[in-house]
């Protein structure tokens, strides 16, 4: 085996010949992410073809949506550390499998039943690619690159949640509402294949550990009594909702009281002492819980305040994810270029600006007065999203890299869930409507200010945890 010489020529020469490895690497990697975006968001544009079918109501087909977004939520961590321990590529393989797999059971679903099922399957396959893709970053990636390539996985997330409705659409009036779940059969076919060629061989575990089964499931369920508690009912909360929260709530205190006494415990609590980490993921919940209140308020507003048809709500809806999709390998090699740190403090402030121009929006300025807040705030979002995953991962010990993945993608979800509910709840609160769907064209206007009024408040307090943070870490670099 020949030394390894520290020579510039064959360092370069060397870099030159990882080049083609890096890229198709990457590939599989983006096309995990994408086809796990797409899984989430192509399946709600057929919720109404799928009531239908089944001849079930609403609430009962919007299971086919919970369903996937329930089985992330609750083993995206999960799926983190079981990678750390038996090798990310083998597990990530296997997700890809599952995931491919279940589509074809979702498109063969004789009842309404077995497609919620299959979706749930379908989630756990998507859990373990959305835990995986990052923490191989890390390892098929140069680190002085790593910025670049979350913005690659960045774009590609943005661009499955963009393609979604509208390739769903299209496959349904086409081909029938099974067409949305066949259609991932192929690409994770091709998936399955690139990652199984390009991606590095797993490193052998330096000691062994076992996996948390107690933490793990302590974990889940009250990852799941959360996600329920904010999602059913519609928006309204009631004693089902409060005994889910109480759940959830004893269910965490539980699952940290039999951390800190594990052997090997799931998440080392000892971790959330780096403020780093701490300041990052509560900034990706804070962040999502923003961004939700675009897809929570938007399809009101244009609707009802602007008067937009059904078409036209569709296309300016799709202006925010096709931004965050353009914005995303820039923002990358931008944050490489100016550093990562710095960068998500940026993007908040592009957040927080567009978020304020939002809440001061008077009606009169129509469509163009929307969208270019709207894309101010996606732009910012695609940036401070892939500078704070650069910075969370950058020096995260290769053991730990598929927890912290999956708790960053945690914190993500998290966050999406709850605004959901709580940016969905303000925006019917200021709107003084006892049916949303009722209220005059003012009272929408008047909700969407507020909700935004809001928002802009989160996330000047993300940005006065990511500018405390920037300043600790500068004063830890000066000793």
């Amino acid at each position: 085996m020949k030394p390894i010489i520290a020579g510039r020529g064959e360092a370069g020469a060397a870099d030159t010949a990882q080049v083609p490895a890096v890229r198709w690497a990457l590939a599989s990697l983006s096309l995990s992410m994408l086809l796990s975006s797409l899984g989430t968001s192509i399946a709600n544009v057929g919720l109404p073809t799928l009531a239908q079918a089944f001849n079930a109501s609403f609430q009962q087909v919007q299971w086919v949506v919970l369903a996937y977004l329930l089985a992330i939520t609750t083993l995206v961590v999960s799926a983190g550390r079981l990678g750390d321990l038996i090798g990310r590529r083998r597990l990530l393989l296997i997700g890809i499998a599952i995931f491919t797999v279940a589509s074809v059971l979702c498109g063969v679903a004789p009842t309404l039943g077995a497609l919620i099922a299959a979706r749930a399957a379908q989630g756990v396959g998507a859990a373990v690619m959305m835990a995986l893709t990052m923490a191989f970053v890390g390892e098929a990636v140069p680190k002085a690159r790593t910025a670049s390539a979350m913005g690659l996985l960045g774009t590609m997330s943005a661009i499955g949640m963009a393609l979604g409705p509208s390739l769903g659409g299209v496959l349904i009036v086409w081909l029938g509402w099974q067409a949305i779940f066949f259609v991932n059969v192929p690409l994770g076919v091709l998936t399955w294949l690139i990652a199984r060629r390009h991606l590095p061989a797993d490193r052998p575990a330096l000691k062994k550990s076992r996996f948390d089964h107690v933490g793990t499931l302590l974990l889940a369920l009250a990852l799941a009594a959360y996600a329920l508690a904010v999602t059913v009912g519609r928006g309204s909360f009631g004693a089902l909702n409060a005994v889910l929260l109480v759940t959830a709530v004893f269910g965490v205190g539980l699952f940290l009281s039999v951390e800190a006494s594990a052997a090997s415990p799931l998440i080392r609590l000892a971790m959330f002492r780096d403020a780093v980490l701490s300041a990052g993921l509560a900034m990706s919940a804070l962040v999502s819980t923003v961004l939700m209140a675009t897809l929570v308020v938007g399809p009101f507003y244009l609707a009802r305040a602007l008067g937009l048809n059904a078409t036209l709500v569709g296309l300016v809806l799709s202006v925010g994810p096709l931004a965050a999709a353009l914005a995303g390998v820039p923002a990358g090699r931008i944050a490489d270029r100016f550093g990562a740190q710095r960068m998500a403090i940026v993007g908040l402030v592009g957040m927080a600006a567009g978020a304020l121009a939002l809440s001061l929006l008077p009606v009169n300025l129509g469509i163009a007065g929307y969208v270019v807040p709207i894309v101010v705030v996606t732009v910012g979002y695609a940036l401070f999203q892939t500078a704070n995953n650069a910075v969370v991962m950058a020096d995260v010990s290769p053991d730990q890299r598929g927890v912290v993945s999956g708790m960053l993608n945690l914190s993500r979800n998290l966050g999406l869930v709850t605004g959901a509910s709580v940016m969905g709840a303000v925006f019917a609160f200021a709107s003084a409507a006892a049916d949303i769907n009722t209220a005059s064209p003012d009272a929408i206007a008047t909700g969407m200010r507020v909700t935004f009024a809001v928002a802009a408040i989160l996330l000047i307090a993300g940005l006065a945890i990511a500018v405390g943070t920037s300043r600790r870490a500068s004063l830890d670099r000066a000793r």
